[in-house]
């Protein structure tokens, strides 16, 4: 029903969801609020909270609508840096790719799939149900998802060696075991170095992609930064992903996934160093 409205309709009533969302729950409102309220005031931005509820609104019903209108979604994308894209996997390293939460993030992949194969990493929810309808969803040519597990990192690993894409997701929070504690945006978070050991097996470039949306209905705008080598110390890696991250966020603060516990604690991993 959804990918039959047109985007901006959808997109209003992601931004009613979003402020529904806001309104009806202590505990996502308190999240969203600290969480996106700290890096306001920290980087003395204009904290516009019932924007930023909106956005995150519009954030969901964006992918499900990319997912099933992904021809109309592409003509409705801008690309900007595609000669930075391609001069990186013309280098015949394949390519890492970052893709925050935020704005429509989930069309990244299907512009990169216009022009090579892509392995994406996701972890499957709990939900039989959900997971049949995120994988339905983001079914695409040229695409393949794999799980957050090890044959999920096996075969990303053999997709680099073929000289093609993998995407991460740098802003979700590891299993325990399988990340280090760094900061982001000023608090300990634990983050993946994961993108680092992929790229540092053989000279792979690694880019940070977003998609920021336009005005209501006119689409996303997708850029791309370089980033310079990733170290082979894990925190030293995750540190610098987590720096390039905040930069990709503050392009269009209001739209990054504020609702999503970034700083958590995840099982089985140590604790985060005091403060």
């Amino acid at each position: 029903m959804i990918a039959a409205l047109p985007l901006a309709m959808v997109q209003c009533f992601g931004a009613f969801l979003g402020l529904l969302a806001y309104i009806g729950s202590a505990q996502y409102r308190t999240l969203f609020r600290n969480q996106y309220g700290a890096v306001a005031k920290s980087h003395q931005l204009p904290l516009r909270l019932w924007t930023a509820t909106a956005e995150s609104g519009k954030l969901f019903l964006d992918s499900l609508w990319i997912w099933h209108n992904s021809k109309k979604a592409l003509k409705l994308t801008e690309v900007q840096n595609w000669e930075l894209v391609e001069a990186a996997i013309n280098e015949g390293h394949g390519l890492v790719m970052l893709t925050p939460h935020l704005g429509g993030f989930e069309i990244i992949p299907r512009v990169l799939a216009q022009h090579f194969p892509a392995t994406i990493l996701y972890r499957p929810s709990r939900q039989d149900w959900l997971n049949e309808v995120v994988e339905t969803g983001r079914a695409y040519p040229n695409m393949q998802f794999v799980p957050t597990n090890l044959n999920g990192v096996r075969q990303m690993t053999r997709a680099l060696t073929r000289g093609e894409a993998i995407g991460i997701l740098p802003d979700q929070v590891p299993s325990g075991g399988e990340g280090v504690w760094v900061p982001f945006f000023g608090r300990p978070a634990y983050t993946t170095p994961l993108p680092a050991r992929l790229a540092n097996r053989n000279n792979t470039p690694v880019i940070m992609f977003t998609a920021k949306r336009k005005s209501l209905g006119k689409g996303w705008l997708v850029q791309a930064v370089r980033l310079e080598k990733l170290s082979e110390d894990s925190a030293i890696a995750a540190t610098q992903i987590n720096q390039a991250l905040e930069q990709a966020i503050l392009k269009a603060p209001e739209q990054f996934i504020w609702a999503y516990n970034r700083y958590k604690h995840p099982t089985g991993a140590e604790f985060p160093p005091s403060n």
